[in-house]
């Protein structure tokens, strides 16, 4: 059962992660039907990630109140339906709309299944859990992109859009018939709007807690830049075609599925620390990596895409057990707490995805100074968060 928990978990996180790569190769061709330029096709990514980031705020408190399973349901009900919607969007306005609500609903699986672990695991096994998640959840972007590019060539970018939908409504089917509830009605929180106000802000008042949600965001905003960039680093820079963007996201989400593999092996006899450390001190070797190479050669493959395997290894290994540690602090509301570790995550990700990559995705050097950047700020976040460390708070009912 704990196998099959893992990857229907895994599967609600790849939603979002499915919505996110599955249509980068079709971005040049999406621009030329609605006549847009680059910048404007771009938003049709930042737009889904700043609904994602903003709904994430919600998902875990309303799990909190209503249960996981019926605000998982709901989600996936608007997504499939939204992804429906972007298939057959008649104007770029109402593709904009309708990835709107693609990323209001597509964050649900991701924020409420870290709640599900925390409520049926505990310690070195929630760790575990988290990163064997992680590990199944790593197969997303790096299939989807790839998938996206035969999709494409075979039947136009409308049909990755399909495909999100068909993805959607099977996920609907697998949660209704195997996914059990795992908040009893006795430890649900009230509804009360000014309680729950008060609950955000006991948590944003967690200097320990908010540190640690910043080092995860900005560690990820190496991954969510060359993920902003994919079309242009793929296409442009290393002059490869639509479905050849398994040269990216392989060695990109490879890392990410073997380190979730060795952090996994290594729960039970590393102390959480241990590994934050170990994953840092990976994901700098990968940043001097690439800084090195493209400060000294062209861009080129495999070169320019192997510094990415060692740096999401290193974010494996270390991100798991600095999202733990943040929940942690707040046993009473793991949903809320899940709920902004991934609203400040995923912020960080529209930002870097939506300001920052255009004006870095014309050169892989920029890029490679771009990751080494986000990870000087999430190590230093990392820090604080260690010397700030607080008694852990607990809110009101």
């Amino acid at each position: 059962m704990q196998r099959l928990l893992t990857v229907i978990l895994a599967c609600l996180g790849m939603i979002g992660a499915l919505a996110i790569d599955t249509y980068l190769p079709s971005m040049p061709a999406i621009g030329q039907e609605y006549g847009v330029g680059p910048v404007a096709v771009q938003q049709t990514l930042s737009v889904f990630l700043f609904c994602f980031a903003f709904m994430m705020l919600f998902y875990g408190t309303l799990s909190d109140t209503f249960g996981r399973r019926p605000v998982i349901l709901v989600a996936l009900t608007v997504y499939t339906l939204a992804s429906l919607g972007a298939a057959w969007a008649p104007t770029f306005g109402w593709l904009l709309v309708f990835r709107a609500l693609q990323g209001l609903s597509a964050g649900a699986g991701s924020v409420i299944g870290q709640a599900i672990v925390q409520d049926r695991f505990a310690g070195p096994q929630a760790q575990r859990m988290m990163s064997h998640i992680m590990m199944v959840f790593g197969l997303a972007p790096a299939i989807a992109p790839i998938l996206g590019g035969w999709l494409h060539v075979s039947f136009g970018w409308r049909s990755t859009f399909l495909f999100l939908a068909l993805f959607g409504a099977a996920m609907i089917a697998l949660c209704l018939k195997l996914l059990d509830e795992s908040l009893p009605v006795d430890k649900r929180q009230a509804f009360h709007p000014g309680t729950i106000g008060r609950n955000y802000l006991m948590v944003l008042r967690n200097p320990q807690f908010v540190f640690l949600a910043l080092s995860v965001g900005l560690a990820f905003s190496g991954l969510s830049l060359y993920i902003g960039s994919a079309s242009n680093f793929v296409m442009e820079i290393l002059g490869l075609p639509e479905t050849a963007f398994a040269w990216m996201f392989i060695p990109l989400v490879g890392g990410m599925v073997v380190g979730s593999a060795w952090g996994g092996k290594r729960a039970h006899s590393a102390t959480p620390r241990g590994m934050m450390w170990t994953g840092y001190a990976v994901m700098s070797l990968g940043v001097v990596l690439n800084v090195g190479y493209h400060g000294l050669f062209p861009a080129s493959v495999p070169w320019s895409v192997l510094p990415l395997f060692v740096y999401t290894f290193g974010l494996a290994v270390a991100m798991p057990a600095v999202q733990l540690t943040a929940m942690g602090l707040f046993p009473r509301n793991r949903g809320l707490a899940s709920s902004m570790v991934g609203f400040i995550q995923m912020m960080s990700f529209a930002l870097v995805s939506g300001l920052v990559a255009p004006l870095l995705f014309d050169s892989a050097l920029k890029l490679a100074l771009g990751v080494a950047g986000g990870l000087l700020l999430s190590f230093g976040a990392w820090r604080l968060s260690v010397r700030s460390s607080v008694a852990p708070a607990e809110a009101g009912t």
